[in-house]
């Protein structure tokens, strides 16, 4: 009790914080300040804080939970690497990396990508952190250095697949999930029918672990200078104080971030910094990276369902398919705009949400190239609205596939009951009480409710074989459910390119017909919203993002202090 205290204390205090600092704004007319162009410092130093909650793109509809500062995000790290590395104000970038943080594979990847363009253009990229695990250690080495607080200490263990099931719970409480997937590879429904793995989901996890295991400890090794075999040898050790981790080659040095930012100074009195939030309304243009051709890039992260792009309490950023509708007719109907690049980082949700956005990315495509470009996941309903595009790209660590399908219902009946509920019913008409959550599905029910659902996944199924040119035999061996990386998925045929954002744009400028040696623009939708604009706006997604961002980051700090651990919370996900 006492604990939930807190949390609910900590959130009334960051909410009373946020409107005390709104008022401050109003009555000292600061809020015209939050926005004015910053002063890059010359031979500075960007730094990029890779810690907490990193999402794909700025949540929606919200603003900062900082003062002055909005959170980070996976565009603002790439942007601004793109800029550091033509910026000749930037002397070098320092990547301040922890193992808290949200960032899966894929993204990491593209950090990695963008820090080695940084070296390519000859300004040095160095990682200080103060906790690294294996997943923090396979971006840190990227750059040039890594160094270690002395007190910090490397966590380096092998990879992990954990899921919870929920059906002896269940079993208990008396609720009866009726649900039907399509199909044996579907594992996502098998928490709420199963007590363990099924061979299905164990030999998928099998594979998954075994691509991804291999991509990450390649690049550690090379990275590193040591050998895969003297990598894995280490994890046997597993824990490593900041000088055991540097006497074994895992990192270069250890000290304070206070003593780097001294070594780095030189001559100088102190060594200049530039935030990754300040150096972030330093536009492209500014820096060359602009030209008369515009691609758009528009984003598309978080759960799929309903009409409008929102935050829940709950579940984070859900995708909505009028907000995403909107934003690719905008995109298509502009003629300034030459081409399109569709971000999308989802696992999945809502069949329908999902066709309805794959028929308006299907009408983009025959206006001009749209090109999708997957991150961390693009599953299920993520795929779904990716497949109809001009063409697909996505990370090697990319999670995609998952051509499938869940669909159900929770008969509730008998946990009522075990609380003293009793039911009684009149009905008029045939099935009245087909989806009632009290009953199951009568056996002819069942038969309809199967027939539909088949219907409309064999629908997609053959849609998918025609758009992609795949052969329907083919397709079944790939799909019901099974998931796979980037690296697979191009190995298939499910998507037709490896590779991040850059390779993305380079593809949608070749689409478009844009001269290799133009420079294009990029623009970012949705565009986010100015502070004014979120204050007298009518939503409430601006404290459903405080509270979902604010009670999961108090959780996790929580759980860490108890456990003494670095916490993994679980959904299936390979453990980074």
């Amino acid at each position: 009790m006492n604990f939930l205290k807190t949390i609910a204390a900590v959130i009334v205090a960051q909410f009373l914080i946020f409107c005390l600092f709104m008022g401050t704004l109003a009555v000292f007319g600061l809020a015209s300040r939050v926005g004015g162009k910053p002063k890059v410092p010359e031979s500075g130093w960007l730094v990029l804080d890779i810690y907490g909650d990193i999402p794909s793109y700025n949540p929606p509809e919200t603003i900062s939970l900082k003062m002055f500062e909005s959170p980070e995000t996976l565009r603002r790290i790439l942007q601004n690497l793109q800029k550091a590395a033509v910026d000749d104000r930037i002397k070098g970038v320092i990547v301040k990396v922890s193992s808290s943080n949200s960032l899966g594979g894929a993204k990491m990847q593209e950090i990695r990508g963008a820090i080695g363009k940084v070296r390519d253009a000859g300004k040095p990229v160095y990682a200080w952190s103060d906790a690294l695990n294996r997943a923090s250690l396979f971006l840190a080495s990227a750059c040039d250095s890594v160094y270690m607080a002395p007190a910090a200490d490397l966590t380096l263990l092998g990879m992990g697949v954990v899921r919870e099931y929920y059906k002896g719970t269940l079993d208990k409480l008396g609720v009866h999930a009726d649900i039907h997937r399509i199909r044996e590879y579907k594992s996502a429904a098998e928490p709420f029918m199963r007590k363990n793995m099924s061979p299905e989901a164990r030999e998928m996890a099998t594979w998954l672990l075994g691509d991804i295991w291999d991509q990450q400890i390649n690049a550690i090794a090379t990275a590193r200078k040591i050998t895969k075999e003297a990598l894995e040898k280490n994890m046997e050790r597993a824990l490593f104080t900041a000088r055991e981790a540097r006497n074994a080659g895992l990192v270069d040095g250890v000290l304070y971030y206070d003593q780097l930012k001294d070594r780095l100074k030189g001559d100088s009195d102190q060594l200049t910094v530039i935030s990754s939030s300040k150096y972030d309304k330093v536009t492209p243009a500014s820096v060359g990276l602009a030209g008369r051709h515009r691609i758009a890039v528009i984003h598309a992260w978080g759960m799929i369902g309903g009409r409008k792009s929102r935050v829940n309490p709950m579940m984070g950023a859900m995708i909505g398919h009028d907000t995403v509708v909107r934003e690719l007719r905008r995109a298509a109907d502009d003629d300034h705009v030459d081409a399109v690049v569709f971000r999308v980082d989802s696992p999945g949700g809502e069949s329908l949400a999902s066709e309805i956005i794959a028929n308006e990315v299907a009408r983009v495509r025959e206006k001009k190239p749209i090109i999708v470009s997957m991150e961390d996941v693009a599953a299920s309903g993520g795929y779904s609205i990716s497949y109809k595009a001009t063409r697909i790209v996505a990370d090697p660590m990319t999670i995609t596939g998952s051509i499938g399908s869940i669909s159900g219902k929770f008969n509730t009946k008998g946990m009522y009951e075990k609380l003293g509920f009793s039911f009684d019913w009149v009905t008029k008409g045939p099935n009245a009480l087909m989806y009632s959550p009290v009953t199951d599905f009568t056996p002819a029910q069942r038969k309809l409710f199967e027939a539909n659902h088949w219907a409309g996944f064999n629908r997609w199924l053959n849609d998918i074989a025609h758009v992609r040119h795949i052969k329907i035999d083919k397709l079944k061996k790939l799909a019901y459910g099974r998931v796979w990386t980037g690296r697979q998925a191009r190995k298939n045929g499910l998507i037709d390119e490896l590779g991040g954002l850059d390779r993305a744009v380079e593809i949608a400028r070749e689409e478009a017909g844009i001269d290799s040696s133009a420079t294009v623009s990029i623009v970012h939708y949705p565009r986010k919203k100015g502070i004014l604009s979120l204050l007298t706006g009518s939503r409430a997604s601006t404290l459903s993002w405080m509270v979902y961002h604010t009670s999961r980051a108090e959780l996790a700090e929580t759980a860490r202090f108890f456990s003494g651990r670095p916490l993994a919370l679980w959904t299936g996900r390979v453990v980074q």
